[in-house]
């Protein structure tokens, strides 16, 4: 009984965190209609997971419309519908065990960045966090549909953080929502500076490696990803009053 307490507490934690993450990502301009979403994998039991549902925007996520999936795709809980997508997280859930938050969405600059076949460079401190942790899925333009194409999208994350999925979006994950939320938006502005930087004319070299990743050490702690994740969150508050 006080373990099934201890997991619907936990339950709920999630799901509130899950709901103030999608809000977030619109606020941050990462919404496009109703085609991005956000999962996480359930701590007392990995082989399942809560995902936002189809047909609603990131910003209109509630604790009544997440669905409970499992690692083949199939909603095991919940009775709203379920994107087709699903297989991007559960393909990323069964070749990663250190992931627990998978976010997929559609932003310009990372789109814009894709289409040219060449990799983020660091013009940028976002751009630092995905030094050689950055990955291409270039198979198809279309919905990510198929188990087989879920882990065509696993193959190109490897061990890295991120997929640039060609012409179409990007893919995020994270130990903790925080880390794929901010993850995602500092991808956006990596990209965003880099397509400015390149405009402009000839670009600088890049600053030597063990800056780099010296750099990428210092923004990737677990509490660096809260504490900005906090401040996002507050910001979404104090709009929505």
């Amino acid at each position: 009984m006080l373990k099934s307490t201890r997991e619907k507490a936990s339950h709920k934690a999630i799901k509130q965190q899950l709901i103030v993450a999608g809000k977030v990502l619109v606020a941050q301009g990462q919404d496009d209609f109703t085609r991005g979403h956000i999962s996480f994998r359930l701590p007392d039991d990995p082989g399942r997971f809560f995902m936002k549902a189809h047909s609603l925007g990131l910003d209109e996520i509630t604790m009544q419309n997440i669905l409970t999936i499992d690692l083949d795709g199939k909603v095991v809980a919940g009775t709203a519908r379920r994107h087709s997508e699903v297989f991007i997280h559960s393909e990323i859930f069964r070749a990663r065990p250190d992931i627990n938050c998978v976010i997929h969405t559609h932003p310009t600059h990372s789109i814009a960045l894709s289409s040219t076949g060449r990799p983020l460079k660091c013009y940028s401190q976002p751009g630092a966090l995905f030094y050689e942790a950055l990955g291409t899925y270039a198979d198809t333009i279309n919905l990510i549909r198929t188990e087989d194409m879920g882990a065509g999208v696993a193959r190109a994350l490897g061990k890295g953080r991120a997929v640039l999925l060609k012409n179409h979006g990007v893919v995020v994950t994270g130990a903790s929502v925080a880390e794929a939320v901010i993850g995602t938006i500092m991808l956006e502005n990596g990209a965003m500076v880099q397509l400015l930087a390149e405009a402009a004319g000839d670009v600088a070299p890049e600053f030597p490696r063990a800056d780099i990743e010296k750099l990428k050490h210092d923004i990737s702690r677990p509490e660096q990803f809260q504490i900005n994740f906090d401040y996002l969150a507050r910001r979404v508050k104090r709009g929505a009053r």
